[in-house]
């Protein structure tokens, strides 16, 4: 059976990780430290249970671990952390867990300092992006970017608007890893024709850019239910 480790409790590591059990795999999410994280109470920044009553409600498909052993336990990584916090996550999964492995990075490195509507970090921005800033800061993983410009209803049920016709884009630097992710979106309902590869890892440049955009047209709409199509 296929593994795969979740590094992030919250509402997409969640969303992530039952998805990934519906579709067979074994499944461990991983946090700081399991104690605190099973014994907070406190509700997430979006008004949703704590985690605690997520994980009494799913541990039987859904294990949970530290960083290191999620880490350890996956055959490949989602990174569902806060962008912001992601190579300081990734360092305690650690580097000899990650080695050799896929990373899914669908994390943004949005900068919450000044209040909402975050901007981007900027060192992590621009000239950069927190998926090649994985890449740099762990060379023996494949990074593939994707997922990342939209809501994670939509990351896993594409067919939920427009009867799954829109676009997601894809970048990484290992053409095998991509070609492996693409198929773990195939399974989520994504078309091969809306997976667009826009090439190799700083391409995540581009698609971290777009947070920006997407939260001014939720902040609009009050829905995030939408998503970008490129047409030709």
């Amino acid at each position: 059976m296929k593994t795969i480790a979740i590094l992030g409790t919250g509402g997409v590591g969640q969303t992530f990780a039952l998805k990934f059990a519906s579709l067979g795999y074994e499944v461990m999410i991983g946090t700081r430290n399991v104690a605190e994280k099973l014994a907070s109470i406190e509700k997430d920044g979006y008004g949703n249970p704590p985690f605690s009553e997520w994980y009494a409600a799913n541990r039987k498909s859904v294990k949970l671990g530290t960083f290191a052993e999620a880490a350890a336990f996956g055959e490949t990584i989602l990174n569902a952390t806060m962008g912001g916090s992601s190579i300081q996550v990734l360092n305690l999964a650690g580097a000899n867990n990650l080695a050799g492995k896929i990373l899914i990075d669908v994390a943004n490195p949005l900068d919450f300092s000044k209040g909402m509507p975050p901007s981007l970090l900027t060192e992590l921005s621009n000239t950069n992006s927190l998926g090649e800033e994985i890449q740099k800061s762990f060379p023996d993983v494949k990074v593939v970017k994707t997922l990342n410009t939209m809501w994670c209803g939509l990351m896993v049920n594409p067919g939920m608007i427009n009867n799954g016709d829109h676009t997601n884009f894809i970048c990484g630097n290992d053409a095998g890893a991509k070609s492996n992710v693409k198929e773990i979106l195939k399974s989520f309902g994504w078309a091969e024709k809306n997976i667009l590869d826009l090439g190799e890892i700083s391409a995540a440049r581009g698609t971290e850019a777009v947070l920006p955009v997407w939260l001014r047209i939720w902040g609009a709409t009050q829905n995030g239910a939408f998503n970008l199509k490129v047409v030709s």
